[in-house]
């Protein structure tokens, strides 16, 4: 697996395989070809689907600027990957070098018949499992064995992404309006936070009202090209900064936990990475609301010194009843369903953590390693129609 600096990244909304994604391809495109006078890049599939609501053709144009660039949709090639765009480089009118490109998910990019980008797979283990008893071999948390592997200047990253997290909901819930876009969406954020009710700040229902107006706020952030966190992507970024928010405010937790707790629910993101998938184009939105709900089940657990086996249970629990979940955007915007399904996710974490503390299920038969396994069958069995196309589903019956 790849270090948690290519899971957890820093970057600017609305969706890290479309927006993110085809930024990293231009750049790369223009570092290898420094002497393009003009471009041509052509989208397919779901880029070319859902690339107007994703701003998919503004980021490249943006990205590509000054050099003239064009942007075609092409709706009806079929290629390898569903997130596939083709540069074309001129000079003089003269074509002098093009690249094919796939956004794979998370804002990492492959480039046809080449190895993924820049970089190295420093994890030697790839199944839960057997990160698991390489820890209890050697007494290690799993956030410790992260330490082990990934060296002290991860520590210094992971407080980076903590403070773009934290400043994320900040933002969100600092601001009102409409969100970008012809669905003309009202932000629900600040209303959520500041809604008066007739509870104490230690109930229950307050806290979990909270929790929902801290993933409507990234997830708002993120629909309006703010800087969020992929974790694991852009349209599920509101769901772990949502449990860590949260988890703040009991008190009980130590900065130094929540860091902590952020890199086991980052090994759990890279597991799902490396054995399925995070794109929603690629699996639906289980590969990316799922994968952030285990993520936010696992750092719940971890913050608590849960057991490895209550780790894996939140985990399990709160990627299973994802399974089949499809990605059917309206109009191609991160807008709906996106942002309520990542406060929904964020209170099935919450859950799923619990459900692992009651169970203690070390004999639990469903292992996290096998409901990834299964996520990635669902994903291929799903039409591409509800495969962030829009082409399916609430997207397709909306009017």
């Amino acid at each position: 697996m790849y270090s948690l600096r290519s899971l957890y990244k820093v970057g600017n909304g609305p969706s890290s395989s479309h927006t993110i994604g085809p930024l990293n391809a231009a750049k790369e495109f223009l570092k290898r070809n420094p002497l393009c006078d003009n471009v041509l890049v052509k989208l397919y599939g779901s880029l070319a689907l859902t690339g107007k609501g994703h701003l998919t053709d503004y980021i490249i144009e943006k990205t590509i600027n000054p050099i003239p660039c064009k942007i075609e949709f092409d709706f009806m090639t079929e290629q390898p990957h569903p997130n596939t765009m083709e540069f074309f480089g001129y000079k003089d009118n003269v074509l002098i070098a093009s690249m094919k490109v796939f956004s794979i998910g998370g804002g990492s990019i492959k480039v046809d018949g080449e190895e993924v980008l820049k970089e190295e797979e420093i994890y030697k283990l790839n199944k839960f499992k057997d990160i698991v008893q390489y820890c209890k071999d050697y007494k290690m948390r799993i956030y410790e064995y992260v330490d082990m592997v990934e060296g002290d200047s991860i520590n210094e990253y992971m407080e980076k992404i903590y403070k773009v997290m934290s400043d994320s909901i900040d933002r969100g819930i600092a601001t009102t309006g409409i969100l970008p876009g012809k669905l003309q969406i009202k932000r629900k954020a600040n209303y959520l936070h500041y809604q008066k009710v007739p509870k104490t700040m230690e109930s229950m229902e307050y806290r979990r009202r909270k929790l929902v107006s801290y993933a409507y706020a990234v997830s708002e952030e993120n629909a309006s090209g703010g800087e969020i966190v992929t974790a694991p992507t852009c349209g599920a970024a509101g769901v772990l900064p949502a449990c860590v928010r949260y988890a703040e405010e009991t008190g009980f937790f130590t900065h130094e936990d929540i860091i902590n707790g952020l890199k086991t629910a980052g090994i759990i993101g890279n597991l799902v990475k490396k054995n399925a998938s995070i794109s929603g184009a690629e699996a639906g939105c289980q590969a990316e609301v799922g994968t952030a709900c285990s993520m936010a089940a696992a750092f719940l657990v971890e913050i608590q010194n849960g057991t490895f086996e209550q780790i894996e249970s939140a985990s399990e629990i709160a990627l299973e009843h994802h399974l089949g979940l499809t990605c059917d955007p309206i109009e191609g915007y991160v807008q709906i369903p996106c942002i309520e399904r990542n406060a929904v996710a964020a209170l099935r974490a919450l859950d799923a953590a619990n459900l692992a503390s009651y169970l203690n299920n070390s004999d639990s038969k469903i292992s996290f390693d096998l409901v990834v396994e299964t996520m990635l069958d669902t994903g291929k069995d799903l039409s591409y129609r509800y495969r962030e196309t829009s082409e399916g589903g609430l997207a397709k019956k909306y009017k």
